[in-house]
């Protein structure tokens, strides 16, 4: 019997994704979450072969969720809507096992978790294609000025939390909006949002 833990913050998501597994002859829902931290701690008890989780969740997210499983000897599988590159990608280094996006067929999800638990890795086609065109093209530091920016720090705020010049704030935020082609810092923020660029 295939043990399965599901993380989904909305409720009737949720119990859809249960009833349906369950239907399964193979496969028994043993917990849900409906957010990253209750499916850290559910997982941890319940130790399943699978957990399934959605990204963007309350408190704490499917992605770093499955950052702190990946030893837990359970295999992860996102189901999301979001065929991102950027997410994917921070799925993979977070030893995902497979990367499903919500709008497949019910029957294929059954499938796919077979395989998974047989050892395969299975990802949604859509996300292969642009996984290897889609690398953030900024560096650690020009990524964390970003992030500032979009916690709504200004120039000042973010030379004094980085102990550096507010002029090399300004170049660094230059440099970005040159490297991501857009205009303004909202762009810069949304461009890298949809891309799943962020932590």
């Amino acid at each position: 019997m295939i043990t399965i833990v599901i993380a989904e913050d909305q409720q009737m998501l949720l119990g859809a994704l249960g009833s349906l597994l369950n239907l399964e002859e193979d496969m028994s829902v043993v917990g849900k979450a409906s957010n990253g931290a209750e499916a850290v701690s559910l997982v941890n008890k319940l130790k399943p072969d699978v957990c399934i989780m959605d990204i963007e969740m309350p408190g704490k997210t499917g992605l770093e969720a499955a950052e702190e499983i990946k030893d837990a000897g359970c295999r992860v599988i996102i189901l999301t809507t979001f065929a991102r590159s950027g997410y994917f990608q921070r799925a993979l280094k977070a030893g995902v096992s497979g990367y499903l996006l919500k709008d497949s067929p019910s029957e294929e999800l059954a499938s796919s978790i077979r395989s998974i638990v047989g050892g395969k890795r299975i990802y949604a086609p859509e996300l292969m294609d642009d996984v290897y065109g889609e690398e953030n093209p900024l560096t650690d530091r020009e990524k964390e000025v970003l992030e500032l920016v979009a916690d709504g720090k200004n120039t000042k705020e973010i030379a004094d939390e980085l102990s550096i010049k507010t002029g090399t704030v300004r170049n660094y935020i230059s440099t970005i909006l040159d490297k991501l082609e857009v205009k303004n810092r909202i762009e810069a923020i949304t461009q890298s949002k949809e891309k799943g660029w962020f932590k």
